[in-house]
C-alpha cells in the first residue's frame, strides 16, 4: 500500500477526527433502528462501518437526547453488545431523516478523499508485453498485435478498436478487462458525500471485492476491490453518463464512468447506443482532454470528479463516419482489427477442428475458401471457421455419423449459416 493512499486509510479514533458531518451518520443509525428494530452495537458497527468508539460516542449522545434506549445487554463484550431500541422521540427524528434521504449503508466519505484516492491510485504497474501476448493467446492475430494494444493499456488513457465485424474486437476489449481487472487492486468506498448529499458508488455488478483479512488499522468504509470494469453496448444511454438521482430513495447514483474510475470502460458496438455519436461526444470531449469530469446536484451546485480510466471504443463502423477528428485525436490510440488473409485464415480454420475434434481436411477446407468466398464475393471473417465447424459438428450429431469434412457438409452449414446464402456454382 503507498504512502499516500495509506494516509486516508487511517480510520478516526473519536468523533473529533471523524470526517464527515455527525448529522450524517446520526441519521443512518436512527432510520436502521428504525426500519430493524432492536439492533446490537455490533450489527451498528457492521452497517454504519465506523470504529466502535465513535459509534459508541454516537450512540451516547442519542442515549442522552432520549432518541435510543437500551433495554438490555446481549453477552459480556461490555458496550459493544448492548442492545438499542428508538424511542418514540427517536422515531419521530428518523422520520425526518427518512424525509432528507433513506440511504441506509456505510458511512460516506468526503469527496475531497475519494478524488486524492483515485488519483493516487490510478497509475498500475505496467503490462509486459508477455502478459498482452498471454491475455490474447487465444486468438490468433497478427504476431505483432499485442504491440497495438499494450501501450494504451499502459497509458490507461484511450483505445479505439475497429473494423469489419466478426473478427475479435469484443474478444480482444474482453481480454485487455481482464489484464486491467487483475492488476493491483484499488481502495474504494461504498458512498461519498458532498454538501450534505449521498452518492452511491458501490454497483454488485461493477465491484469485485479482494476477499481475504483487510489490514489492520484500516478504516472499514474503504473496500479493497479488484479494479472496476464496467462494458456497455447499444443500451448505453446518455442519462447513464450523469448522476442519477432517485426520487424516491432520495439519494443519487454514480454515473458509469466513476464507477469505472480506476479500471475500465468498454463502448462496445460504438455507434449504435440509443444516443447519436456527437452526443458522447460532446459530453466526453472535456474529461477525454482534462481527465477531470464534471456533474451538478438538484441543488444546483456543481463538481468535479477524477475521469481516470482507460476507454475503450469497439465499433463495426467508419470511425470517421461517427465522429469528428477533434474526437479522434483525443482517443490516444487507434487499432484496427482486420480481416484475416488467406494464411491467417487457415490457421483459424485448423485449430477451430482441433478444438472441436473435426478431422482436419485440406481439400474441404479449400472447397469452402473456393466455393463460399472466392465465388462469391464474401469477405473472410475470423469467426466464421468457429461458426460453419460448429454447424458441421451439429449435422453430424443429428445424422449420429462421426465428425467429419466434408463439401457436402460445409455447404448444408453455410447455408444455414449465411443470412443470404449464395449457392457455390459447381
Amino acid at each position: 500500500m503507498s504512502q499516500n493512499i495509506g494516509s486516508l486509510l487511517i480510520p478516526p479514533a473519536s468523533l473529533e477526527e471523524l470526517d464527515i458531518p455527525q448529522g450524517i451518520v446520526v441519521d443512518i443509525i436512527l432510520r436502521l433502528l428504525f426500519t430493524e428494530g432492536d439492533t446490537t452495537a455490533i450489527r451498528l458497527e457492521e452497517v454504519v462501518r465506523l470504529p466502535f468508539k465513535v459509534l459508541d460516542e454516537i450512540l451516547v449522545h442519542l442515549q442522552q437526547e432520549h432518541l435510543v434506549e437500551v433495554p438490555r445487554s446481549t453477552g459480556r463484550l461490555g458496550r459493544r453488545s448492548y442492545l438499542y431500541s428508538i424511542t418514540d422521540e427517536g422515531k419521530a427524528r428518523a422520520r425526518d431523516a427518512f424525509e432528507r434521504t433513506q440511504y441506509i449503508g456505510p458511512a460516506p466519505v468526503p469527496l475531497d478523499k475519494y478524488t486524492k484516492a483515485i488519483s493516487w491510485q490510478y497509475r498500475r504497474e505496467a503490462v509486459s508485453p508477455e502478459r498482452v501476448q498471454e491475455a490474447i493467446s487465444h486468438l490468433i492475430l497478427p504476431s505483432d498485435f499485442h504491440r497495438h494494444i499494450g501501450p494504451a493499456i499502459n497509458s490507461g488513457r484511450s483505445l479505439f478498436l475497429y473494423g469489419p465485424p466478426g473478427n475479435g474486437k469484443t474478444t480482444i476489449a474482453q481480454a485487455i478487462a481482464m489484464l486491467v481487472a487483475g492488476a493491483e487492486p484499488i481502495w474504494l468506498p461504498h458512498a461519498i458525500t458532498l454538501a450534505g448529499q449521498i452518492i452511491q458508488l458501490y454497483d454488485q455488478l461493477v465491484h469485485r471485492e479482494v476477499k481475504g483479512e483487510p489490514p489492520a488499522d484500516v478504516d472499514v468504509r474503504w473496500i479493497q476491490y479488484r479494479r472496476p470494469v464496467v462494458i456497455t453496448g447499444g443500451e448505453l444511454k446518455l442519462e447513464s453518463l450523469d448522476l442519477r438521482f432517485d426520487p424516491i430513495a432520495k439519494y443519487y447514483e454514480a454515473p458509469l464512468q466513476m464507477k469505472a474510475n480506476g479500471g475500465m470502460f468498454l463502448i462496445d458496438d460504438f455507434g449504435r447506443q440509443q444516443m447519436r455519436p456527437i452526443d458522447l461526444l460532446n459530453r466526453w470531449i472535456v474529461p477525454l482532454e482534462t481527465e477531470i469530469d464534471y456533474f451538478r446536484l438538484q441543488t444546483g451546485q456543481t463538481f468535479q470528479v477524477p475521469f481516470k480510466q482507460l476507454i475503450v471504443f469497439s465499433t463495426n463502423l467508419d470511425p470517421m463516419d461517427l465522429v469528428d477528428d477533434a474526437f479522434l485525436r483525443r482517443i490516444q490510440i487507434k487499432v484496427e482489427v482486420s480481416s484475416p488473409d488467406e494464411k491467417l485464415f487457415y490457421r483459424i480454420f485448423a485449430t477451430m477442428c482441433q478444438q472441436l475434434s473435426v478431422p482436419f481436411d485440406r481439400d474441404a477446407f479449400v472447397y469452402f475458401l473456393q466455393e463460399w468466398y472466392a465465388k462469391t464475393g464474401r469477405k473472410l471473417q475470423a469467426v466464421h471457421p468457429r461458426d460453419i465447424l460448429k454447424g458441421v459438428v451439429a449435422l453430424c450429431e443429428y445424422s449420429g455419423t462421426p465428425n467429419q469434412l466434408t463439401p457436402h457438409l460445409i455447404d448444408e452449414a453455410c447455408q444455414s449459416y449465411f443470412v443470404r446464402p449464395q449457392s457455390p456454382s459447381r
